[in-house]
């Protein structure tokens, strides 16, 4: 199935984006210094809120597993972890470690890219003309230093409040929408009203949308996965995400978006507007099956979430082992 949405011009991308942008754009909303995007939506009131939320006490990690295994084929140089050990058990019982009194120890180390799995996109993964997050020129953003004003540390006590769970594989085709799939605003909508009261999506939410890419995947093999056709959000749903005022969105697709795009030349055009122009927080690859399947058992699709990022200093992205607790 390719995506087909009423209403674009499939020959204009240029003009399309330009035209979402116009009333997406978030440019100085937060002050000409904002380093947080759409994240400044979540307000420690509404965090403490959140916690509230916590009625059973069940706790599900949303993240893959970091390993050699995982989804990436080399695109962009991406690879999957690779982990080393530094000292083992072998070296320990063989007394080649030095340590006194019969003191033996393993350590190790893991070398990856860091949207290689479960990850958060940082504020300056995606630039527009140019232009990084809040109209900055790119180059002055991100250099080989790194991002030097938006990097994802500035968002490490920042991503934990009201989880949103909209399950629209399960809710508009029973359980995984095809690749290609293009979900609209009518899809999310018509989400909303299936799982009920608990469901509404609103400002400060950490939105999370399980398209079932991501169960396919895993029950017949990685394939096209990182990289290849995939169900997503639709170009047109820029509007209903800056509407609603979400704080963040993550799905369980590696790029979001629908794929392939929804124009005859494309690549990433929902990113182009939402990260550099609305500062939105995306993340991508999240495992949402176990938590949506409580969801559906229990009829309640809101709970508690966190989701920060590792700090690494200057970096565009970042790992995350994300939790909701309900």
């Amino acid at each position: 199935m390719t995506a087909v949405v009423s209403g674009l011009d499939r020959t204009d991308p240029e003009g399309e984006i330009a035209r979402t942008v116009a009333t997406c754009r978030n440019w100085g909303r937060w002050g000409e210094d904002d380093r947080l995007g759409t994240l400044n939506h979540l307000t420690d009131e509404m965090r403490a809120a959140a916690a509230g939320l916590v009625r059973r006490g069940r706790a599900y990690s949303l993240s893959l597993p970091f390993d050699m295994d995982g989804p990436q084929k080399g695109w962009r140089r991406r690879t999957n972890p690779v982990h080393t050990m530094l000292d083992t058990g072998t070296d320990a019982a063989a007394g080649t470690q030095g340590f006194p009194h019969g003191l033996g120890g393993a350590d190790d180390v893991v070398a990856m890219p860091l949207q290689c799995s479960t990850q958060w996109d940082g504020l300056g993964h995606i630039f527009d003309h140019g232009r990084a997050w809040n109209g900055r020129p790119c180059g002055e953003v991100v250099t080989s230093e790194g991002d030097r004003v938006t990097g994802i540390e500035h968002m490490a006590d920042r991503v934990a409040g009201r989880g949103v769970l909209l399950d629209v594989g399960r809710a508009v085709a029973g359980g995984e929408l095809p690749d290609g799939f293009a979900i609209t605003a009518e899809h999310l909508e018509a989400t909303i009203a299936a799982q009920g009261a608990g469901s509404e999506v609103g400002t400060g939410d950490l939105l999370l949308i399980r398209t079932g890419q991501l169960t396919r995947a895993r029950r017949d093999g990685w394939g096209e996965y990182a990289g290849g056709p995939a169900p997503g959000l639709s170009f047109t749903t820029a509007g209903w995400l800056q509407r609603r005022e979400v704080a963040g969105v993550a799905t369980d697709t590696w790029g979001f978006e629908v794929r392939p795009n929804e124009f005859d030349v494309a690549f990433q055009p929902l990113h182009q507007v939402v990260i550099p122009n609305m500062g939105l927080l995306v993340g991508e690859m999240w495992q949402l099956d176990d938590l949506a399947a409580d969801c559906a058992e229990h009829g309640r699709y809101e709970f508690f979430l966190s989701a920060a990022p590792l700090p690494f200093t200057g970096a565009v992205g970042s790992p995350v082992n994300p939790v909701a607790v309900l």
